[in-house]
């Protein structure tokens, strides 16, 4: 129902009261000084370096029209995506998501295009039944591949589980299986590594636990190392394209050591360090002809800490020495649309600096001319999305077959069932 005028006006005029103008300058000036004085290195309080710059502390700008005509610096790019179904709940007290990843080629590629892997990942609290199954292959020419992961038994998170065993399963099998079809560079559709399955290791005490013991877990792990490694090996740059930034490292360092950090998080903090204004008349207008970057910072915060750390020998091999699998990162700020990405990429790759600019520049171009994330990134997107139409028909499919129904509350009536 739309909102009465006269209710719609009592709710509007409220924002009224919040004078905040003044204070959105102020985080201007404040991020300044954080960019200025706290970033070369950033330094959280226990005295440890959290971020610091690969080389110096600078921000560049490059012109929109002028980056997209540029040359491609990697004559093909490939990218890879992971989509689900999110999980759901049966009344027969299964969890169940199903993940299907698929790989982008530009120019295109319609074999590798056709080829996925589909992961579902199932919890329950029999424990007399394992659903686990080994890796075989289906479809035309059996060029994809497909299995069922048991998740381990947990009290509570039942839903997050299997959804990042599903996504993270699929993805990094699927980046490995074809990591040979990569000739030049790699774009992943988000971080670099699992950070939804390193984040288990501080939320309660069942998902800890669940990282220290599961096989499931340790072999995605362990994925993601050989991922890098074959990457390195063969000299061709894997890279990541952040478009939701959710990270909050800077933020925390900053509250930790009991100093003002307004922002919500790290995106806020670098969208008013990139943004550029000039004055027009009386008022500041955003400059909108450039492209804004950071340098490249190397992150040892949170869960980027893990996969160049020593706590990570207790769960991996690593052929390569711990620095070269540390996160290295850029910021990119697109004020046509008055966003902020994440460019990332292992430190292995970064530490070139001839290879870290090429990386740069041939995202700076791809956002350039697609106003967004590259077009292997969308592309991948696409291939990997489960639409609604197909999550409608598997769900009526795993009814029949669990020969139970969704477990579902009002909302489902009121709404229509949330696929």
């Amino acid at each position: 129902m739309t909102l009465d005028p006269v209710h719609f006006d009592g709710i509007a005029e409220l924002a009224d009261r919040v004078d905040y103008e003044g204070e959105e300058r102020d985080h201007r000036e404040l991020a300044e000084t954080v960019w200025n004085d706290f970033l070369d290195p950033l330094v959280d309080a226990n005295g440890t370096r959290i971020l610091e710059p690969l080389d110096d502390l600078r921000r560049r700008c490059v012109d929109v029209e002028d980056v997209a005509l540029e040359a491609d610096r990697f004559p093909t790019m490939h990218g890879l995506d992971s989509g689900s179904i999110n999980p759901k709940v049966f009344k027969n007290g299964l969890v169940v998501d199903v993940a299907h990843a698929a790989m982008s080629a530009t120019p295109s590629d319609l074999d590798l295009h056709d080829s996925r892997t589909v992961v579902k990942a199932v919890h329950t609290n029999d424990t007399s039944r394992d659903f686990d199954t080994e890796w075989e292959r289906y479809g035309d020419g059996e060029a994809s591949e497909r299995r069922i992961v048991h998740a381990p038994r947990c009290d509570q998170y039942e839903e997050d589980v299997v959804h990042a065993l599903a996504l993270y399963v699929a993805e990094s099998r699927h980046a490995l299986e074809h990591a040979d079809d990569v000739a030049d560079f790699l774009l992943l559709d988000g971080p670099i590594y699992p950070k939804g399955l390193l984040r288990w290791r501080d939320r309660g005490t069942e998902l800890p636990a669940l990282f220290d013991d599961s096989a499931t877990v340790h072999a995605v792990l362990d994925n993601y190392v050989r991922l890098v490694e074959r990457f390195v090996e063969r000299d061709v740059p894997l890279a990541g394209f952040v478009k939701n930034i959710s990270a909050k490292a800077v933020v925390r360092a900053l509250r930790d050591k009991e100093m003002l950090a307004p922002w919500a998080h790290d995106a806020g903090f670098f969208s008013q360090v990139l943004e550029r204004r000039e004055r027009v008349g009386d008022e500041y207008e955003r400059v909108t002809d450039d492209l804004t970057l950071t340098n490249w910072f190397r992150s040892r915060a949170g869960s980027d800490a893990f996969f160049g750390s020593s706590e990570a020998d207790r769960y991996l091999d690593r052929d390569l020495d711990r620095d070269r699998y540390d996160v290295t990162f850029c910021m990119v700020y697109d004020p046509r649309r008055d966003l902020v990405y994440k460019i990332e990429a292992p430190h292995a790759f970064t530490r070139d600096e001839a290879c870290r600019r090429k990386i740069e520049r041939q995202v700076l171009k791809a956002i350039a001319v697609e106003r967004g994330p590259p077009t292997v990134i969308a592309k991948a997107d696409e291939l990997a999305r489960i639409s609604h139409d197909s999550t409608r028909s598997l769900l009526d499919r795993f009814e029949e077959s669990f020969d139970s129904e969704l477990d579902e509350n009002y909302n489902a009536v009121r709404w229509g069932r949330d696929y």
